[in-house]
Protein backbone atom coordinates (compact mmCIF):
# COMPACT_ATOMS: atom_id res chain seq x y z
CA UNK A 1 0.00 0.00 0.00
CA UNK A 2 1.20 3.49 -0.81
CA UNK A 3 1.68 5.72 2.25
CA UNK A 4 -1.06 7.75 3.82
CA UNK A 5 -0.07 11.35 4.46
CA UNK A 6 -1.00 13.22 7.63
CA UNK A 7 -0.75 16.99 7.31
CA UNK A 8 0.46 18.53 10.57
CA UNK A 9 -2.01 21.43 10.63
CA UNK A 10 -1.49 24.54 12.72
CA UNK A 11 1.97 24.43 14.35
CA UNK A 12 0.58 26.35 17.34
CA UNK A 13 -2.51 24.15 17.76
CA UNK A 14 -2.95 20.56 18.94
CA UNK A 15 -2.15 18.94 15.57
CA UNK A 16 1.55 18.25 16.22
CA UNK A 17 1.00 16.83 19.69
CA UNK A 18 -1.90 14.53 18.78
CA UNK A 19 0.23 13.17 15.94
CA UNK A 20 3.06 12.47 18.38
CA UNK A 21 0.64 11.15 21.00
CA UNK A 22 -0.93 8.68 18.56
CA UNK A 23 2.50 7.60 17.34
CA UNK A 24 3.79 6.94 20.87
CA UNK A 25 0.64 4.90 21.61
CA UNK A 26 1.38 2.64 18.63
CA UNK A 27 -1.68 3.80 16.69
CA UNK A 28 0.37 4.25 13.51
CA UNK A 29 2.11 0.89 13.58
CA UNK A 30 -0.32 -0.76 11.16
CA UNK A 31 0.01 1.87 8.40
CA UNK A 32 2.64 3.07 5.97
CA UNK A 33 2.65 6.71 6.98
CA UNK A 34 4.26 10.02 6.16
CA UNK A 35 3.72 13.30 8.04
CA UNK A 36 3.83 16.50 6.00
CA UNK A 37 5.04 19.01 8.54
CA UNK A 38 7.90 20.56 10.47
CA UNK A 39 10.43 18.42 12.32
CA UNK A 40 11.27 21.15 14.82
CA UNK A 41 7.63 21.57 15.79
CA UNK A 42 7.17 17.81 16.14
CA UNK A 43 10.28 17.61 18.34
CA UNK A 44 8.75 20.28 20.58
CA UNK A 45 5.52 18.26 20.71
CA UNK A 46 7.48 15.15 21.71
CA UNK A 47 8.99 16.98 24.68
CA UNK A 48 5.47 17.53 26.03
CA UNK A 49 5.38 13.77 26.59
CA UNK A 50 8.91 13.57 28.01
CA UNK A 51 10.50 12.32 24.79
CA UNK A 52 13.71 13.80 23.38
CA UNK A 53 13.38 12.81 19.76
CA UNK A 54 16.28 12.43 17.37
CA UNK A 55 16.38 12.75 13.59
CA UNK A 56 18.09 10.92 10.77
CA UNK A 57 18.09 11.32 7.02
CA UNK A 58 15.20 9.71 5.17
CA UNK A 59 14.99 8.10 1.76
CA UNK A 60 13.80 11.11 -0.25
CA UNK A 61 14.54 14.81 -0.54
CA UNK A 62 13.45 16.71 2.60
CA UNK A 63 12.36 13.46 4.22
CA UNK A 64 13.65 12.69 7.69
CA UNK A 65 13.11 9.90 10.19
CA UNK A 66 12.03 11.19 13.57
CA UNK A 67 12.83 8.70 16.31
CA UNK A 68 10.46 8.98 19.24
CA UNK A 69 11.54 6.50 21.88
CA UNK A 70 10.85 3.04 20.48
CA UNK A 71 8.99 4.35 17.45
CA UNK A 72 9.89 6.12 14.23
CA UNK A 73 7.89 8.72 12.30
CA UNK A 74 8.61 9.54 8.67
CA UNK A 75 8.37 13.28 8.11
CA UNK A 76 8.40 15.30 4.91
CA UNK A 77 10.03 18.43 6.33
CA UNK A 78 8.26 21.23 4.49
CA UNK A 79 8.94 24.15 6.83
CA UNK A 80 11.64 25.30 9.23
CA UNK A 81 9.74 27.54 11.60
CA UNK A 82 11.36 29.41 14.48
CA UNK A 83 10.06 27.06 17.15
CA UNK A 84 11.43 29.13 20.03
CA UNK A 85 9.36 32.07 18.85
CA UNK A 86 6.09 30.15 18.43
CA UNK A 87 3.41 30.70 21.06
CA UNK A 88 0.58 28.20 21.37
CA UNK A 89 -2.62 29.62 19.99
CA UNK A 90 -0.90 32.46 18.14
CA UNK A 91 -0.08 31.42 14.58
CA UNK A 92 1.72 34.04 12.50
CA UNK A 93 1.94 34.51 8.76
CA UNK A 94 4.82 32.01 8.51
CA UNK A 95 2.67 29.40 10.25
CA UNK A 96 -0.14 30.10 7.77
CA UNK A 97 2.23 29.64 4.84
CA UNK A 98 3.48 26.40 6.39
CA UNK A 99 -0.05 25.03 6.80
CA UNK A 100 -0.72 25.74 3.13
CA UNK A 101 2.53 24.05 2.12
CA UNK A 102 1.61 20.86 3.99
CA UNK A 103 -1.81 20.68 2.31
CA UNK A 104 -0.56 21.55 -1.17
CA UNK A 105 2.25 18.99 -1.02
CA UNK A 106 -0.01 16.21 0.27
CA UNK A 107 -2.70 16.92 -2.33
CA UNK A 108 -0.14 16.91 -5.16
CA UNK A 109 1.29 13.60 -3.92
CA UNK A 110 -2.18 12.04 -3.89
CA UNK A 111 -3.05 13.37 -7.35
CA UNK A 112 0.23 11.96 -8.68
CA UNK A 113 -0.74 8.58 -7.15
CA UNK A 114 2.31 8.62 -4.89
CA UNK A 115 0.10 8.36 -1.80
CA UNK A 116 -3.04 6.41 -0.94
CA UNK A 117 -4.78 9.37 0.67
CA UNK A 118 -4.42 12.30 3.03
CA UNK A 119 -5.55 12.91 6.61
CA UNK A 120 -5.62 16.52 7.73
CA UNK A 121 -5.02 17.95 11.18
CA UNK A 122 -6.81 21.23 12.00
CA UNK A 123 -5.67 24.58 10.61
CA UNK A 124 -6.28 28.22 11.40
CA UNK A 125 -8.40 29.74 8.65
CA UNK A 126 -7.33 33.23 9.72
CA UNK A 127 -3.65 32.29 9.45
CA UNK A 128 -3.91 30.85 5.94
CA UNK A 129 -5.78 33.96 4.84
CA UNK A 130 -3.02 36.09 6.32
CA UNK A 131 -0.55 34.03 4.30
CA UNK A 132 -2.38 34.92 1.10
CA UNK A 133 -4.84 32.06 0.63
CA UNK A 134 -8.08 32.96 -1.10
CA UNK A 135 -9.72 29.77 0.16
CA UNK A 136 -11.68 29.72 3.43
CA UNK A 137 -10.42 26.27 4.39
CA UNK A 138 -9.16 22.82 3.47
CA UNK A 139 -12.20 21.71 1.50
CA UNK A 140 -12.34 24.60 -0.94
CA UNK A 141 -8.58 24.50 -1.55
CA UNK A 142 -8.62 20.76 -2.25
CA UNK A 143 -11.66 21.05 -4.53
CA UNK A 144 -9.82 23.70 -6.58
CA UNK A 145 -6.60 21.69 -6.79
CA UNK A 146 -8.56 18.57 -7.78
CA UNK A 147 -10.56 20.61 -10.31
CA UNK A 148 -13.97 19.47 -9.11
CA UNK A 149 -17.02 21.71 -9.17
CA UNK A 150 -19.00 19.92 -6.46
CA UNK A 151 -17.73 18.45 -3.23
CA UNK A 152 -19.75 17.25 -0.25
CA UNK A 153 -18.91 17.33 3.44
CA UNK A 154 -19.67 14.04 5.15
CA UNK A 155 -19.22 13.36 8.84
CA UNK A 156 -18.78 9.71 9.64
CA UNK A 157 -18.72 7.31 12.55
CA UNK A 158 -19.29 3.58 12.87
CA UNK A 159 -23.00 4.06 13.65
CA UNK A 160 -23.94 7.08 11.57
CA UNK A 161 -22.87 8.96 8.43
CA UNK A 162 -24.34 12.35 7.52
CA UNK A 163 -23.77 14.40 4.36
CA UNK A 164 -24.66 18.09 4.12
CA UNK A 165 -26.41 20.00 1.35
CA UNK A 166 -25.46 23.32 2.97
CA UNK A 167 -22.60 23.75 5.42
CA UNK A 168 -21.51 26.87 7.28
CA UNK A 169 -24.36 29.29 6.74
CA UNK A 170 -26.77 31.20 8.95
CA UNK A 171 -29.90 29.14 9.55
CA UNK A 172 -32.04 31.94 8.11
CA UNK A 173 -30.16 31.69 4.83
CA UNK A 174 -30.61 27.93 4.36
CA UNK A 175 -34.01 27.87 2.58
CA UNK A 176 -32.75 30.29 -0.03
CA UNK A 177 -29.65 28.19 -0.65
CA UNK A 178 -31.62 25.02 -1.35
CA UNK A 179 -32.57 24.04 -4.89
CA UNK A 180 -33.50 20.88 -6.73
CA UNK A 181 -30.14 20.99 -8.53
CA UNK A 182 -28.11 21.41 -5.32
CA UNK A 183 -29.93 18.66 -3.44
CA UNK A 184 -29.68 16.31 -6.41
CA UNK A 185 -25.97 17.04 -6.82
CA UNK A 186 -25.39 16.26 -3.14
CA UNK A 187 -27.25 12.95 -3.47
CA UNK A 188 -25.30 12.04 -6.62
CA UNK A 189 -21.86 12.84 -5.19
CA UNK A 190 -22.62 11.04 -1.93
CA UNK A 191 -23.96 7.88 -3.59
CA UNK A 192 -21.07 7.77 -6.05
CA UNK A 193 -18.51 8.16 -3.25
CA UNK A 194 -20.09 5.41 -1.17
CA UNK A 195 -19.84 3.12 -4.19
CA UNK A 196 -16.29 4.12 -5.07
CA UNK A 197 -14.67 4.44 -1.66
CA UNK A 198 -16.86 2.39 0.69
CA UNK A 199 -17.61 -0.68 -1.44
CA UNK A 200 -21.41 -0.24 -1.38
CA UNK A 201 -22.98 -1.26 -4.68
CA UNK A 202 -26.35 0.36 -3.97
CA UNK A 203 -26.02 2.63 -0.93
CA UNK A 204 -29.24 3.36 0.93
CA UNK A 205 -29.56 7.13 0.96
CA UNK A 206 -32.07 8.75 3.32
CA UNK A 207 -32.89 12.37 2.46
CA UNK A 208 -34.21 14.57 5.24
CA UNK A 209 -36.94 17.17 5.11
CA UNK A 210 -36.17 20.77 5.97
CA UNK A 211 -39.25 21.53 8.05
CA UNK A 212 -40.79 19.84 11.12
CA UNK A 213 -42.81 16.74 10.29
CA UNK A 214 -41.64 17.03 6.65
CA UNK A 215 -43.75 20.16 6.29
CA UNK A 216 -46.98 18.50 7.49
CA UNK A 217 -48.57 18.70 4.06
CA UNK A 218 -47.45 22.29 3.51
CA UNK A 219 -48.56 23.68 6.90
CA UNK A 220 -44.95 24.26 8.01
CA UNK A 221 -43.35 25.05 4.65
CA UNK A 222 -43.37 23.67 1.13
CA UNK A 223 -39.66 22.98 0.44
CA UNK A 224 -40.35 19.27 0.75
CA UNK A 225 -42.88 19.38 -2.09
CA UNK A 226 -41.18 21.94 -4.31
CA UNK A 227 -37.47 21.11 -3.86
CA UNK A 228 -36.60 17.97 -1.92
CA UNK A 229 -39.11 15.46 -3.32
CA UNK A 230 -38.34 16.39 -6.95
CA UNK A 231 -34.61 15.97 -6.29
CA UNK A 232 -35.22 12.54 -4.76
CA UNK A 233 -37.39 11.51 -7.71
CA UNK A 234 -34.67 12.59 -10.13
CA UNK A 235 -32.07 10.61 -8.19
CA UNK A 236 -34.30 7.53 -8.20
CA UNK A 237 -34.74 7.89 -11.97
CA UNK A 238 -30.94 7.68 -12.24
CA UNK A 239 -30.93 4.40 -10.31
CA UNK A 240 -29.87 5.83 -6.95
CA UNK A 241 -31.44 4.11 -3.94
CA UNK A 242 -32.71 7.32 -2.33
CA UNK A 243 -35.79 7.82 -0.17
CA UNK A 244 -37.57 10.68 1.59
CA UNK A 245 -38.17 13.43 2.44
CA UNK A 246 -37.91 11.93 5.93
CA UNK A 247 -38.81 13.81 9.08
CA UNK A 248 -35.55 14.52 10.93
CA UNK A 249 -37.07 13.90 14.36
CA UNK A 250 -37.60 10.19 13.63
CA UNK A 251 -35.22 9.22 10.83
CA UNK A 252 -32.04 9.09 12.92
CA UNK A 253 -33.57 6.43 15.18
CA UNK A 254 -33.71 4.11 12.19
CA UNK A 255 -30.42 5.25 10.66
CA UNK A 256 -28.40 4.28 13.74
CA UNK A 257 -30.08 0.87 13.66
CA UNK A 258 -28.54 0.30 10.24
CA UNK A 259 -31.56 0.89 7.99
CA UNK A 260 -29.63 3.46 5.92
CA UNK A 261 -26.01 3.91 4.85
CA UNK A 262 -26.03 7.70 4.87
CA UNK A 263 -28.37 10.56 5.75
CA UNK A 264 -28.51 13.63 3.51
CA UNK A 265 -29.13 16.68 5.71
CA UNK A 266 -30.31 20.08 4.57
CA UNK A 267 -28.17 22.12 6.99
CA UNK A 268 -25.20 21.86 9.32
CA UNK A 269 -26.72 21.27 12.76
CA UNK A 270 -29.45 19.00 11.42
CA UNK A 271 -26.74 16.42 10.80
CA UNK A 272 -23.97 17.32 13.20
CA UNK A 273 -26.01 17.32 16.40
CA UNK A 274 -26.91 13.60 16.17
CA UNK A 275 -23.49 12.75 14.70
CA UNK A 276 -21.59 14.37 17.55
CA UNK A 277 -23.97 12.97 20.14
CA UNK A 278 -22.85 9.52 19.02
CA UNK A 279 -19.33 10.22 17.79
CA UNK A 280 -18.00 13.23 19.67
CA UNK A 281 -14.49 11.78 20.10
CA UNK A 282 -14.19 9.56 17.03
CA UNK A 283 -16.13 11.39 14.32
CA UNK A 284 -14.36 11.88 11.00
CA UNK A 285 -14.80 14.61 8.41
CA UNK A 286 -14.66 13.19 4.87
CA UNK A 287 -14.62 15.23 1.66
CA UNK A 288 -16.66 13.41 -0.98
CA UNK A 289 -16.46 14.15 -4.68
CA UNK A 290 -12.67 14.41 -4.90
CA UNK A 291 -10.58 12.03 -7.03
CA UNK A 292 -8.42 11.42 -3.94
CA UNK A 293 -9.10 10.11 -0.43
CA UNK A 294 -9.25 12.91 2.13
CA UNK A 295 -10.35 12.54 5.73
CA UNK A 296 -9.91 14.94 8.61
CA UNK A 297 -10.26 15.21 12.34
CA UNK A 298 -13.67 16.48 13.35
CA UNK A 299 -12.40 19.22 15.64
CA UNK A 300 -10.49 22.47 15.54
CA UNK A 301 -7.09 23.68 16.69
CA UNK A 302 -8.13 23.63 20.37
CA UNK A 303 -5.79 26.43 21.40
CA UNK A 304 -6.96 26.12 25.01
CA UNK A 305 -5.43 22.63 25.13
CA UNK A 306 -2.39 23.17 22.90
CA UNK A 307 0.86 22.35 24.64
CA UNK A 308 -0.79 20.50 27.52
CA UNK A 309 -0.67 16.99 26.07
CA UNK A 310 -4.29 16.53 27.18
CA UNK A 311 -5.94 16.67 23.76
CA UNK A 312 -7.45 13.40 22.57
CA UNK A 313 -6.00 11.77 19.46
CA UNK A 314 -9.13 9.64 18.96
CA UNK A 315 -10.49 11.58 15.99
CA UNK A 316 -7.09 11.56 14.28
CA UNK A 317 -6.80 7.80 14.74
CA UNK A 318 -10.35 7.31 13.45
CA UNK A 319 -9.62 9.53 10.43
CA UNK A 320 -6.49 7.54 9.64
CA UNK A 321 -8.31 4.24 9.98
CA UNK A 322 -11.14 5.40 7.71
CA UNK A 323 -8.71 6.75 5.10
CA UNK A 324 -6.99 3.37 5.02
CA UNK A 325 -10.33 1.59 4.62
CA UNK A 326 -11.42 3.95 1.85
CA UNK A 327 -8.11 3.56 0.01
CA UNK A 328 -8.39 -0.22 0.27
CA UNK A 329 -11.92 -0.28 -1.15
CA UNK A 330 -11.35 2.40 -3.76
CA UNK A 331 -12.17 1.52 -7.35
CA UNK A 332 -12.75 3.49 -10.51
Amino acid sequence: MKPLIITMGDPTGIGPEIIVKACLAGEFDAYPLLVAGDVGVLLRAARIFGIDGTIAAGGAADEVLLRLGPRTLRVQNLSTLDVAGLAYGAPDRACGAAMLAYIEWACAACLADHAAGMVTAPISKAAIRAAGSTFPGHTELLAARCQVSKEVMMLAGDRLKVALVTTHHALAAVPGLLSIAEILATIRVTAAALRRHFGLNSPRVAVLALNPHAGEGGQFGDEERTLIAPAIAAAQAEGINASGPHSADTLFHFAVQGHYDVVICMYHDQGLIPLKLLHFDDGVNVTLGLPIVRTSVDHGTAYDLAGSGCASASSLVAALRLAAEMAGKRHG
